[in-house]
């Protein structure tokens, strides 16, 4: 969580979200017939500039290392092959400071890639089909053809429409839960159709084969991202941790299945690997201290001075500009706004801002005053009726500094807000110690010696959960895969 950023609405395109079917008919990318090359127009290239500082900023910053200018030079080859400009120049590629798997493309040649898909990735013609995905939905224009279907979605994924749904129903109260649930912490995306989507695998699989890259590297960069997302919510302890895509789009198998046999079983092409993984050497991975981490059940700032513990039963994830916290019994979420030092209005403002305009306000009972670790707070509750009965909502506020102000928001099913004083109450000021524990992971390259197995690297992962499933998934192994002297594999580490 950074501090506060005021709220953005950009469309863009989500890899992480868009697990898809692809297409039938198309020619085979390794006979595709270069594009037709067309310029983007000035029109676009002005608000691809408009947009791009505000989406570097909602996604972290940009990284700037060896590892982006690496990524910068794939992306920009492979969409020259999009036909949208033969001029590399023409085209900005971003490595994202995000530790959420993402990948998207605005108009005007500004290609976007976070950190942490990169880290996923085994070689380079994944990353090149990646980015041609996001490419192509601009050289077919789906943005404007969709621009009236523009509806909400959350960059992480789960904790906006489908939790809120799950918990409210559709009416008031779910887009309520909305809110709360993903505040902070999503873009406008275009909902694009099954068709697009379709579509934009097409492109990205034929700009690989015009690239010489080899295509098949569409279908194993989508399954590690479906085996990532897959042991997130294991990790989680969700059996319902459906993304946006699930319920107009096909199950990740197939878009697995379905990608390879549009590239062709029997196709090849570069897949570059010892090059990908020496350029990836020491990227981050996970959270950056400088907007907080999470461990577990713990949240700690060290530049904010600001630490807190979720519930028993309850996980975390850190955003840009919140802390979502999520469990079956109730969402919250940690953020921060505006302050002038009036609590009562900052509680208030944080109330109004969970419905639309047009929409019945939720309005708190009185506001009660009280000290946490030493901190001034205050807060609030509320009852909102949904279709599974009535619903608490309690904004809990604390005042750092006559300036400064963090709140939780949360919501439960009547009577069962308590679940969250824990919470509330664990809220302090990080010490100099907590501050100085929060250590950076990075992604190190290492090669196996002999009598190396998957169990002796899985141990030198930098978790304490799951060491083993982070190890397979990270690179693209199964617990039959065997380990060889010499070969080259990913772990995480402090």
């Amino acid at each position: 969580m950074n501090r506060s950023r005021s709220s953005r609405s950009l469309a863009i395109s989500a890899i992480a979200t868009c697990l898809v079917l692809a297409p039938q008919g198309m020619a085979s990318a390794q006979t595709a017939q270069p594009a037709q090359v067309q310029s983007i127009s000035p029109q676009d290239k002005a608000e691809g500039a408009k947009a791009h500082p505000q989406l570097v900023a909602e996604f972290g910053g940009a990284v700037i290392s060896p590892q982006a200018t690496y990524a910068e030079g794939v992306g920009k080859n492979i969409a020259v092959q999009s036909g949208l400009s033969n001029a590399r120049g023409d085209f900005t590629v971003t490595l994202l400071n995000s530790p959420v798997n993402n990948a998207f493309a605005v108009p005007g040649g500004y290609v976007y890639v976070t950190r942490q898909l990169v880290a996923l990735m085994n070689n380079e013609a994944e990353l090149a089909g990646v980015l041609g995905h996001e490419v192509g939905h601009v050289a077919a224009q789906h943005s404007r053809k969709r621009q009236s279907a523009a509806t909400r979605n959350s960059i992480i994924g789960v904790l906006g429409t489908v939790l809120s749904g799950v918990l409210l129903g559709n009416g008031t109260a779910g887009q309520l839960g909305q809110k709360i649930f993903s505040q902070g912490s999503q873009l406008l995306t275009l909902s694009y159709s099954r068709s697009q989507e379709t579509e934009a695998d097409n492109l990205g699989i034929a700009y690989l084969g015009r690239a010489r890259y080899d295509p098949r590297a569409m279908s194993t960069v989508l399954l590690s991202l479906a085996q990532q997302n897959a042991l997130e919510a294991r990790l989680m302890g969700t059996n319902n941790q459906v993304p946006a895509w699930a319920s107009t789009h096909p199950d990740p198998a197939s878009r697995v299945r379905a990608a390879l046999t549009r590239a062709g079983a029997g196709a090849s092409g570069v897949t570059n690997r010892d090059g990908f993984l020496r350029a990836i050497d020491g990227i981050m991975y996970g959270d950056d201290p400088h907007q907080g981490t999470v461990e577990g059940r713990k949240f700690v700032h060290p530049d904010l001075k600001i630490a807190f513990e979720a519930p028993n039963g309850f996980y975390m994830i850190n955003g840009t500009r919140s802390v979502s916290i999520g469990g079956q019994t109730g969402k919250g979420e940690f953020s921060t706004g505006p302050y002038s030092g009036d609590m009562d209005s900052y509680i208030n403002a944080v109330f109004g801002a969970l419905t639309d305009q047009g929409q019945p306000k939720v309005t708190p009972s009185a506001i009660q005053r009280t000290t946490v670790n030493g901190i001034p707070a205050a807060y609030g509750n509320a009852q909102v009726q949904a279709s599974s009965g009535t619903l608490d909502v309690v904004v809990f506020a604390y005042e750092f500094s006559k300036t400064q102000a963090f709140h939780f928001v949360t919501i439960s099913a009547a009577g069962s807000a308590n679940q969250f004083n824990s919470m509330f109450a664990s809220l302090h000021r990080a010490s100099a110690s907590e501050a100085a524990a929060v250590r950076p992971r990075k992604l190190v390259v290492v090669t196996a010696k002999a009598g190396d197995t998957l169990q002796s690297l899985a141990a030198r992962m930098a978790y304490s959960d799951a060491a083993m499933e982070r190890f397979l998934v990270l690179n693209a192994l199964d617990a039959n895969s065997r380990i060889v002297a010499g070969q080259k594999v990913k772990i995480i580490t402090y």
